[in-house]
């Protein structure tokens, strides 16, 4: 079985002239054998052969889609245009597969349940139901036998970059194995739907007290691996900017929104709603953001949030330096990278997009330009920042749809000026002390203790007959208990500051 499907990804390559870019010169076959050229672009014939083999190769691509600093623009163009849907499958092997989850009938589960499901993809579907206390409830249901279909297509996919990195002239730099790598690890997720229940649960909870984003709540007394039941939302797509219109929606208004809700998952949260394409939101009557659909979100570390802060509020006030700085800072560039050449680059690679509204700008360009300066100067890309490009690429469409005018720049500077503010000087000291405060009231009942110790070690009588360094250890008992003492003098102040 496998090796018919590893045929039929090699007839694919063939029927759409996939060997023009993927194989050197001489082995070209079709056109050693006199096949004819085929004229559509290679990008749109790389996603034609995807959606012709499945839905976990078009998962595959899409993922590619958002490798912008591996492959070039016209290919992750095409790539980004594939859609995950296919047809559902049947109505009752959703309810054997409630039922077997459930152990018991449907009707005793649900007051009701709508057979025809709202949303089919490759990896679940969607169907609409009633708890029995009342409440309107989405169901996404694993689809049955994928795990196997995925663990079948993605073992197929290493043996292709195995072959790509060693055939195709450029293909170590592409680091197929560990692209594919991080799909399996990726799609490994998808497939226990617990991870989205989860990712959903924490969003939620990040925006509970927030007027600009609505996440559903997870009920999870009926979430099992392979079954989310939560919380149905109403709203309009976001796609369907006349509708809105119609209902009195502030547009240029929701644009901004939606830059400050991306700028606050990332900066405020460092947890992000990474699939945010049109098809995941709505918008409800009142103006408010809806997201769905979990199974991608993005992480950052402190470390990650700070220097991305410093690159963005660099690159808004235009110093390029900063931007080269921050990078040399983080070891991103080799140590040996001149500084004053990075910025130069830099600046022919973001100069142009500045004092343009957003329908003048393509992210698409410039993170491809910026890509190939990375590759100049060695930059080594983050892993960790790829789904936030991806997100970023999104969030420019997203924004171009609703408000072509809108101010990119001038939306998300003053928000990162504060949060950095937050970040640094008092306040942030402050909040930091805070958070520190239950670990400082262990350790202060155990200050005089440790002073105790100090006394009694620093009165022990050294031999000095046998010691040379007896006084060099007798100075540090001393300044020992300096530090002890200093230190609950500066805890005990501080934990009066944090309490006042």
């Amino acid at each position: 079985m496998r090796l018919l499907r590893l045929l039929r990804i090699f007839a694919m390559v063939w029927a759409y002239g996939l060997d023009d870019f993927l194989l050197p010169l001489r082995w070209r076959f079709s056109r050693r054998l006199g096949r004819g050229v085929v004229t559509a672009p290679r990008g749109e014939r790389l996603r034609l052969a995807l959606e012709s083999l499945g839905p976990i190769f078009v998962k595959f691509g899409q993922l590619l889609s958002t490798r912008r600093d591996l492959i070039p623009t016209d290919i992750a163009d095409q790539l980004a245009l594939l859609q995950d849907r296919v047809a559902p499958f049947p109505s009752d092997e959703a309810v054997d597969v409630l039922e077997r989850a459930y152990k018991r009938p449907l009707d005793e589960v649900f007051a009701s349940f709508e057979r025809k499901p709202v949303a089919s993809a490759s990896v679940a579907q969607v169907h609409f139901a009633v708890l029995p206390d009342g409440r309107e409830v989405a169901v996404k249901i694993l689809r049955p036998g994928i795990a196997s279909i995925i663990a079948s297509d993605v073992a197929l996919m290493h043996v292709i970059a195995a072959l790509v990195e060693r055939i195709y002239s450029d293909g170590k730099r592409l680091k197929p194995r560990q692209v594919v790598a991080e799909f399996e690890k990726s799609i490994a997720q998808e497939l226990d739907l617990m991870f989205e229940a989860a990712n959903a649960s924490q969003l939620r909870r990040n925006f509970e007290k927030s007027r600009l984003l609505r996440i559903p709540e997870i009920y999870w007394d009926w979430c099992e691996r392979n079954i989310i039941v939560m919380q149905r939302m109403s709203g309009t797509p976001i796609s369907q900017v006349a509708t809105l219109r119609e209902k009195g929606i502030d547009i240029p208004r929701l644009a901004r929104e939606g830059v400050e809700i991306f700028f606050t998952q990332v900066f405020r949260d460092g947890f992000f709603h990474a699939d945010m394409h049109p098809g995941n939101i709505m918008v409800a009557d009142d103006g408010t953001y809806i997201a769905l659909d979990f199974g991608i979100v993005g992480t950052l570390s402190d470390v990650d949030k700070n220097y991305l802060a410093r690159n963005f509020l660099a690159f808004f006030r235009r110093d390029y330096r900063g931007v080269a700085q921050a990078h040399v800072d983080a070891g991103w560039v080799p140590a040996s990278t001149r500084v004053d050449e990075f910025e130069s680059a830099i600046r022919a690679c973001c100069e142009p997009i500045f004092d343009r509204p957003l329908k003048e700008i393509s992210f698409g360009r410039v993170l491809l330009r910026l890509f190939e300066t990375s590759r100049q100067f060695q930059v080594e890309i983050q892993p960790q920042l790829v789904l936030l490009q991806k997100t970023l690429l999104n969030i420019e469409g997203l924004g171009r749809d609703l408000d072509p005018d809108l101010d990119l720049w001038a939306t998300a500077k003053p928000f990162l000026e504060r949060w950095m503010s937050e970040q640094i000087g008092w306040r942030a000291l402050r909040a930091n002390i805070t958070a520190e405060a239950v670990t400082w009231a262990r350790t202060l009942p155990q200050l005089p203790r440790l002073a105790h110790r100090a006394l009694v070690q620093l009165n022990q009588p050294a031999d000095a007959a046998n010691d040379l360094r007896a006084p060099l250890r007798r100075l540090e008992r001393w300044l020992a208990l300096l530090a002890v003492l200093l230190a609950a003098l500066i805890a005990l102040e501080v934990w009066r500051w944090t309490l006042a």
